[in-house]
């Protein structure tokens, strides 16, 4: 199968188009444009933009660490169901190996079923539920994890 779309790094020039898909996939509980000018200007941190005919489409970010985790995966919604979101949660995958991470946490709202499909589909189990996680919308996250391999290649999930 074809890439859906070309990945590269997410930049400041992005960030306008990032706030404008933020708003629309994550309503009150959106990132600012400062939330995002923090998280490139922090090392240790790896953003992705997803594009298609020159457009960005949809954009993830990762924290490395012995532990890394999943900071945000958005992909907007006409582009949906085409692969992306699985293109930068491989992509984030890749690099948390390249750091030397040995897991991989995130949360999730518990109302995004898609969302939990293609995480458990990349080798995340859920290990529990933060009440309240999403402040703006009162809505709980379920947070996973997924046990790298040593090297590239399927994530499995923990023994």
């Amino acid at each position: 199968m074809t890439s859906p779309a070309r990945l590269r790094p997410l930049v400041n020039a992005d960030l306008g188009r990032v706030v404008e898909l933020e708003e629309e996939l994550f309503g009150p509980g959106a990132w600012s444009r400062g939330v995002y000018l923090d998280e490139l200007a922090t090392p240790g941190r790896t953003y992705l933009a997803a594009v298609v005919d020159g457009t960005v489409v949809g954009y993830a970010g990762l924290a490395a660490g012995e532990e890394a985790q999943v900071m945000t995966v958005g992909v907007a919604a006409p582009y949906r169901r085409r692969g992306i979101a699985r293109q930068l949660l491989e992509a984030l995958l890749s690099a948390a190996r390249a750091a030397g991470s040995r897991t991989v946490v995130l949360e999730v709202r518990a109302s995004d079923a898609g969302a939990q499909r293609l995480y458990e589909g990349a080798g995340f189990t859920r290990i529990g539920l933060r009440r309240g996680y999403y402040a703006a919308e009162g809505e709980d996250a379920v947070v996973m994890r997924a046990r790298l391999t040593a090297s590239p290649g399927p994530v499995g999930s923990e023994p």
